[in-house]
């Protein structure tokens, strides 16, 4: 397949991750099919693509049959809740966007002769027993716990994914999502960035769960899309890992915030929530060698941007 010229369907197109997406292919050259329900996703977050002869907007719920006239090179399926404050108000809405919306897009890919690319997430490691975490690596994930809505809604749609792959010889891509953050986060969408970050902004105590010793990877939006789309054009079918190998305790974060804000707001410690990883990080040596990508925007650079654009937000 060439990377160029190519017509592209991304589910979850209004969406945080979706809407840099629709930009970045935009910006490659591509034309771009938004699908979106906007129950996460955010108009504003495309409204500035209106217009634009190469971009269209679907407003459509991806769990009802789904289906896009013309030729389709490639459906992109990052559609779906992924903030813990989304998935937990909405858990029923996730596992279907898991289930039936990943059979429906594959089912697009499928009848189209597409290439799929399925966003997939480091949640379906769970509480990590292996550390940092490779792309063989089962998981350790409880189904029925709180969480286990999200987790195993991508568990699942990796093995839809593969299944498809194996059984139509659907042309499949698969990639692992960790912890991203950047402008179009929402304020209070329950990510810790955005958290910490609206609550410095705002001269509130950040609120930090358990002692604050848990640990993440967070890895800039830019340098995830770039990652994302280098599997896309690789002939590797997957899982493959994308994010930032750096790993902060929550701790060392909000310090961090509290720097490049100039706050200097207290922490608050709550209880820590049910099933909440101890530690993640990823293991990038798979992409590094497939497709020589790394990620390049430490972590203070990243939440100088990211605060800037909240702070317009909070305005």
């Amino acid at each position: 397949m060439k990377s160029e010229h190519c017509r592209i369907v991304v589910t979850g197109g209004a969406g945080f991750l979706g809407s840099h997406l629709c930009d970045s292919l935009l910006e490659q050259g591509h034309s771009v099919i938004a699908i979106d329900n906007l129950v996460t996703g955010r108009m504003e977050n495309v409204e500035h693509l209106f217009g634009h002869d190469r971009f269209q907007f679907v407003r459509q719920d991806v769990t009802n049959y789904l289906w896009v006239p013309g030729e389709v090179d490639i459906v992109l399926h990052f559609a779906s809740p992924a903030s813990p404050i989304d998935y937990l108000e909405l858990p029923i809405q996730t596992l279907k966007v898991g289930s039936l919306g990943t059979h429906n897009a594959l089912g697009l890919a499928k009848d189209k002769g597409s290439r799929f690319l399925l966003a997939s997430t480091s949640e379906v490691y769970g509480d990590p027993e292996v550390h940092p975490q490779v792309e063989t690596y089962w998981g350790n994930v409880n189904p029925v716990g709180l969480r286990g809505c999200y987790d195993e809604a991508k568990r699942f749609s990796e093995a839809m994914t593969m299944a498809y792959y194996r059984t139509h010889g659907v042309d499949v891509r698969i990639v692992r999502i960790f912890n991203t953050y950047g402008p179009r986060m929402r304020p209070r969408d329950g990510r810790v960035v955005s958290s910490f970050l609206t609550q410095a902004l705002r001269g509130t105590p950040l609120t930090v769960f358990g002692d604050g010793s848990q640990t993440r990877s967070f890895c800039y939006v830019d340098d995830l899309i770039d990652g994302i789309i280098s599997v896309l054009w690789s002939d590797y079918v997957g899982p493959v890992n994308v994010g930032n190998p750096g790993e902060f305790t929550m701790l060392e974060l909000a310090d961090v915030v509290r720097r490049v804000t100039g706050s200097s707001a207290e922490l608050l410690h709550e209880p820590l929530p049910t099933d909440d990883p101890t530690r993640r990080r990823p293991d990038i040596e798979l992409i590094a060698k497939l497709t020589g990508w790394q990620p390049r925007v430490d972590l203070a650079e990243g939440l100088e941007r990211t605060a800037a654009w909240l702070e317009t937000q909070l305005a």
